[in-house]
């Protein structure tokens, strides 16, 4: 719990002037917000300022890294999904999250509490109905097939070219992850 209230505090602390993009809101779900238990991660879903075309599932937006780096978030033990304001933050991963901090509003101490006490179904959203579930991946999977292309090409125009293809590789891998797994949900 203690990594979970730093990396709220953090979201509160960064410039905004410093990255690319914001975070808004800082949410938790999986495992944590079941049965209190030792985890090995905690899974948290960052929302950016960002247009939803630019956050695919899956993905990490230009200066992830180094938001993360920042904020502590890639040397303690969380499991990242980057999400935009425009969307939803829930899809088939995201079940049922619980808002941890906002931009706006600041640490949710209710939250936090609820989480560490076991009683995190007090501050859960609540479950979206079959037929809304289905529409936010059909619509996840359109963004991430529009993101599959432009990754695909990045790579492939940088394939032979000199420099680092690590960048380009790892989108390309990411893109297809977020695909790939939208894709077997709705099959």
């Amino acid at each position: 719990m203690h990594h979970l209230a730093e990396l709220a505090e953090k979201c509160g602390e960064l410039p905004t002037t410093f990255f690319r993009f914001q975070v808004v809101e800082l949410w938790v779900f999986g495992e944590l917000l079941d049965v209190p238990k030792d985890l090995e991660t905690i899974e948290v879903a960052l929302v950016t300022d960002l247009p939803v075309d630019e956050v695919p599932w899956c993905t990490e937006p230009v200066g992830a890294e180094h938001w993360a780096n920042s904020t502590r978030l890639s040397r303690n033990p969380f499991s990242a999904r980057w999400r935009s304001k425009d969307a939803p933050v829930w899809n088939h991963r995201i079940e049922r999250p619980a808002l941890i901090w906002s931009a706006v509003d600041g640490i949710n101490e209710e939250a936090l509490v609820a989480v560490n006490d076991g009683t995190a179904e007090l501050v859960r959203i609540p479950a979206p109905a079959p037929d809304e579930l289905k529409k936010r991946v059909e619509d996840e999977l359109a963004v991430s097939l529009k993101a599959l292309r432009v990754a695909n090409q990045d790579y492939t125009d940088r394939r032979w070219s000199p420099g680092k293809l690590t960048p380009y590789s790892d989108a390309l891998w990411r893109t297809t992850t977020g695909y790939l797994d939208l894709l077997d949900v709705l099959n």
